[in-house]
């Protein structure tokens, strides 16, 4: 038999600096595969969702309540129905990641994989994203038997969902650690998440709120999130896209900064 060749099986060392670049590809891609096994829950059903919001409130309201940014209001609620699901899925991924392997006990295959806490963050957050991603690829294009959409301008589109998920997704990841047990998942969706993307210019412009709550509306990131979104099929915002992107952009760091202190520190995952 011939010999094994020793320094072909040498297991190297990471080496500081290094990326551990097949480790992170390894669970980001294991965390895309968990949402498309179970496609009809995680892609399927947000789109449903929506759906159903754009047919009542189509129906309660009208189609042709008037102009709203200068377009029809079904063409105005669109995108920020899409913007929604965006917002919702991204943090959905994230916590519930986290919550599952927490309770399931195998976070501990990612606790001792050879990834440090920034390739950890970044894959499971941006597997987050491509959940949004795809979610909204999908819902456009059947958005459009509906309704008379027109992308004016792609880049804003795809920024503000890119930085929408990002933020929502390093949320969901801070949840997750945080949370002991699935109410406390929940108790944020239902209190702080929900009320934040329904109070945030989805279903009308903050024109029509008093001027107290149009300055707490403009702190409020899904707004940003939302209103960009949007102008990238009407044209048109509520807000300044500029103080949105920059506002986006600096809580995005923000946000995945705190997730990956925290996960470094071990935070309710180590004793």
């Amino acid at each position: 038999m011939k010999e094994l060749n020793n320094k072909e099986y040498t297991i190297g060392k990471i080496r500081p600096g290094h990326v551990n670049w097949i480790g992170a590809w390894t669970l980001y891609k294991k965390e895309v595969l968990r949402f498309f096994i179970v496609w009809i829950q995680t892609l399927l059903s947000p789109l449903i969702t929506s759906l159903l919001f754009l047919v009542v409130l189509t129906l309660a309201i009208g189609s042709n309540r008037g102009l709203v940014l200068g377009e029809n209001f079904i063409v105005f609620l669109a995108p920020g129905l899409i913007a929604m699901q965006v917002i919702q899925q991204a943090f959905s991924h994230t916590s519930s990641s986290m919550m599952i392997g927490k309770i399931q006990g195998n976070i501990v295959d990612i606790l001792y994989a050879p990834l440090s806490p920034a390739e950890v963050t970044l894959a499971i957050i941006l597997a987050g994203c491509t959940r949004s991603i795809v979610i909204t690829i999908i819902s456009i294009p059947v958005y459009l038997f509906f309704v008379d959409l027109e992308i004016v301008n792609f880049f804003y589109v795809i920024a503000f969902t890119c930085l929408g998920s990002f933020i929502l997704g390093a949320a969901g990841f801070i949840t997750g650690l945080w949370s002991e047990k699935f109410d406390h998942m929940a108790s944020i969706t239902n209190f702080l998440i929900v009320p934040l993307s329904f109070l945030s210019g989805t279903f009308y412009t903050i024109e029509r709120l008093p001027d107290i709550l149009q300055k707490i509306c403009l702190i409020n990131p899904f707004f940003y999130i939302i209103d960009g979104f949007r102008a990238g099929f009407i044209g048109a915002s509520d807000g300044s896209l500029k103080i949105g992107m920059i506002y986006l952009l600096l809580l995005s760091f923000v946000t995945w900064f705190i997730a990956y202190y925290l996960y470094k520190k071990g935070y309710k995952i180590k004793t």
